[in-house]
């Protein structure tokens, strides 16, 4: 018997997906890209999709490549973003293309919702945040426009179960995926079927949920000969990208939160229960599932997005910057002391964020940032900030003390703001990995085909494998 074992994990966002193929030996690991691929939405008659079809059709490729090549493949696992969904008809067929979150379709659906299903009552249930592009919502608007998919959808898969049942022809609904809907009651870790009924819709669209770690099936056996790889396994991992990212924090303990950073961040803290009451209601704070029934309690904060539309103006006018550039350009005006909110609803997504924010700092008496490395620092200080808000937030509702943040993801690899944000949080920041949703995925590989036992030595793995920095407090003149 070998030792040496190869997950291949998919791993698709909403501008690209990705092939990691990870390799272990006697304990070792190692990892490497060797597909990319664009992703994009489609829009057809003022509606937004997603081609479903060439995700998949970049699958089969990156599949015949590995079977031509004659690589030996142990298992492979799917993640994707949440929320979006697909509609299975009474003989197994997709109907349609799935709708895509950005669709503006569910602008003003939550309310409608509420009208029916209080939103006190709906959080004490299902736990999660009011974004209009939750699943639930994404039903309800389905619903109004007798949309012909969801009218004679026998189920829907969630969109890593749906590329999951392409390749296999099982389906399934994974736990992390089926936790970011607003249909799942967090006590019972089961779809509580009486909000479907109670918004007209007919329950029995939702599947059982699987857990994380579950085989699904192997490649049909058409795939199987086509791409020459045989019946590989195909595992439900934690589908939802951000829970396969957290399963990547190469955390020693319970007590640390995490910072899955990128234009967007994710602040939040492991727990073993939901906590729901009224304060995490009021705070807009989310339950969301983690591996191993766990729960990531969290909440969703702009990140580097005001950076990445600042930088568009800047390029409008000849002013082009990498990031390693605008990251010493906010170093060289560190003492300048305008701050914003960066969860201001006016950053949502204004014409120009440069002037945007200039006016937001004028109209707090502050001063106005006089070159846009002014504008860096302002951001990155600003953004600190927020995260020790928001840290502050979860130690509040904690039922551990927090004593580390991790931070995983693209916005590890900037030093400067890993610095920036210890000083400001007054406590350690680890920085890396920044492939944590990757490595997530593979590891939950690893773990279903039996080379690991759990998520703590899992941890251990990616701590001894991977590289990470950490930043300690220090007063910054």
């Amino acid at each position: 018997m070998t030792d040496i074992h190869r997950f291949l994990a998919f791993d698709c966002g909403a501008t690209s997906g990705r092939a990691i193929l990870a390799t272990f030996n006697n304990g070792d690991f190692t990892m490497e890209e060797i597909y990319r691929f664009p992703n994009q939405t489609l829009e057809i008659g003022g509606k937004l999709y997603w081609n479903i079809y060439t995700i998949y059709e970049h699958f089969l490729k990156c599949l015949s490549t590995l079977g031509q090549q004659g690589t030996h493949i142990d298992a492979i696992g799917i993640d994707t973003w949440g929320v979006d969904f697909g509609c299975i008809a009474q003989d197994g067929s997709l109907l349609g293309l799935p709708r895509a979150y950005r669709d503006t379709y569910t602008n003003g659906v939550p309310q409608k919702v509420f009208d029916i299903i209080p939103f006190k009552e709906l959080y004490a249930i299902a736990g999660i945040q009011t974004m209009n592009f939750n699943t639930i919502f994404q039903l309800y608007a389905q619903k109004q426009e007798d949309h012909a998919a969801l009218k004679y959808a026998k189920h829907i898969l969630f969109i890593p179960d749906l590329l999951s049942y392409m390749l296999t022809g099982k389906m399934v609904c994974e736990y992390t995926d089926a936790s970011t809907s607003g249909l799942m009651n967090q006590q019972t870790r089961n779809f509580e079927k009486s909000i479907l009924e109670q918004l007209g819709i007919d329950p029995s669209i939702l599947l059982p949920i699987t857990q994380s770690g579950t085989k699904i099936a192997t490649l049909r056996k058409s795939i199987a000969e086509e791409t020459k790889l045989g019946e590989v396994p195909v595992i439900a991992i934690a589908g939802h990208d951000t829970a396969s990212a957290i399963v990547a924090v190469p955390a020693e303990n319970e007590h640390f939160a995490y910072l899955s950073s990128g234009t967007w961040s994710l602040m939040g803290i492991e727990t073993l229960k939901p906590i729901i009451n009224e304060q995490s209601a009021q705070l807009n704070f989310t339950n969301e599932g983690g591996i191993e029934a766990t729960t990531r309690f969290l909440k969703n904060i702009t990140g580097m997005w005001l950076v990445e539309q600042c930088r568009k103006v800047w390029a409008s006018k000849g002013r082009n910057y990498t990031y390693p550039e605008m990251v010493n350009m906010a170093k060289t005006a560190a003492n300048y002391t305008g701050r914003v909110n960066p969860d201001d609803p006016r950053f949502a997504n204004p014409n120009n964020m440069e002037e945007e924010i200039k006016l937001v700092i004028a109209e707090k008496g502050q001063p106005i940032p006089q070159n846009d490395a002014q504008m860096l620092s302002c951001i990155y200080h600003s953004l600190a900030d927020r995260y020790k808000e928001i840290l502050d937030m979860l130690q509040s509702f904690a039922p551990f003390k927090i004593e580390k943040l991790h931070v995983i993801g693209g916005g590890s690899a900037n030093d400067l703001m890993s610095q920036w944000t210890a000083n400001a949080i007054n406590m350690p920041v680890v920085a890396g990995p920044i492939e944590a949703t990757a490595i997530g995925n593979i590891m939950m590989q690893a773990k279903t085909m039996g080379l690991l036992t759990d998520r703590w030595q899992i941890r251990k793995l990616i701590a001894k494998t991977f590289q990470v920095k950490t930043f300690y407090p220090h007063n910054n003149e």
